[in-house]
């Protein structure tokens, strides 16, 4: 298939790598004119991948006419805060029922819509769109690590299509028609992530974090519940295996810039000096303005918002949550 890859950060290009090697003609679009230039010549994304060379035959660009033309699916790999502006500078060159997977975990923090919600509001909402999701480290994928995912969406055919389309040997693709619980399970984990940094940051444990990763399930759970999503969904490769992945990995940046924080560091320095988007920090308002809005408890992710938005430290978090009136382990 000629594949549009919109987005090249690490997840972008690791799909590149992926789809590249399962013999589809892939553009990869970035936004950077510097950065197609870099790549053009190292044939390889130094900024995020360093090391990693991309099949011969993947196109760079940095114009989205060229990159959209004649393509016959597009995957969408942009922060989450980014996602309604690229959408927007899409529009011209989308061809209305064009299949689309969206890459990117979170929630419009502005209008509380889950980002496939906001894909469709600004491109048609149809049966073509998909969304992708589950524990791939962008690190490993790109070098062919076995890994599995999930693709959601409302429509089977497209999920197949998209199954089918990312599959090979070392990455086995599940189907799913959930995609308000894959959604979800993809933004809040990297809440949950965080919170696990910021505790290894600061000298807690192993109980200390399994108590977390699974009281961050539940939490989860709760709002993929009130949202009409699956239960089932969080105890899969979205929910759990991404939640597990992001919370005890090196590779992961909510971890790292939890420890950071731990340590003093602000969420500005940490960012400009990984040139990465920390999509947990941004999820710990959407989320929780989410959640509120629907009546749902999520003292977690509220803690870790307070500490990242409002200063608060882990010690103090972690007396806040410790001090609630003792629960049913499930409600």
């Amino acid at each position: 298939m000629r594949i549009a890859v919109i987005g090249a950060g690490g997840w972008g290009t690791a799909v590149t790598i992926l789809l590249g090697q399962n013999s589809h003609d892939v553009v990869l679009w970035a936004r950077r004119p510097e950065l197609v230039e870099r790549i053009v010549d190292s044939g390889c994304n130094e900024e995020y991948l360093p090391g990693v060379l991309l099949p011969e035959k993947v196109r760079v660009t940095s114009s989205l006419e060229s990159a959209l033309s004649g393509a016959e699916a597009i995957v969408l790999a942009t922060p989450s805060k980014a996602v309604r502006t690229l959408c927007e500078q899409i529009r011209p060159f989308y061809r209305a029922g064009t299949p689309l997977v969206l890459l990117s975990k979170g929630v419009e923090n502005e209008s509380g819509l889950l980002l496939l919600e906001v894909v469709g509001t600004v491109l048609g909402s149809d049966s073509s769109l998909a969304v992708l999701s589950g524990p791939n480290h962008a690190e490993e994928i790109a070098r062919g690590v076995l890994s599995a995912t999930v693709v959601a969406s409302e429509n089977p055919e497209t999920a197949l299509l998209f199954q089918k389309m990312f599959t090979t040997e070392n990455f086995r693709v599940y189907t799913s028609s959930d995609s308000t619980g894959v959604q979800l399970c993809g933004a809040a984990k990297n809440v949950i992530a965080l919170a696990a940094g910021m505790l290894a940051g600061s000298g807690y444990g192993d109980n200390t974090a399994a108590m977390l990763i699974t009281r961050g399930l539940a939490e989860i759970g709760r709002l993929v519940a009130a949202l009409g999503g699956e239960s089932q969904t969080c105890m899969g490769l979205a929910g759990m295996g991404d939640l597990i992945v992001t919370c005890t990995s090196h590779h992961s940046r909510n971890r790292s810039f939890g420890m950071a924080l731990a340590a003093g560091e602000t969420l500005a320095s940490y960012e400009a000096k990984t040139h990465m988007v920390v999509e947990g920090a941004l999820a710990s308002r959407s989320v929780t303005n989410l959640a509120s809005l629907h009546g749902v408890e999520l003292p977690i992710c509220e803690m870790v918002r307070r500490g990242v938005w409002e200063g608060l430290d882990v010690d103090e978090m972690i007396t806040l949550l410790m001090m609630r009136p003792s629960k049913p382990e499930f409600y």
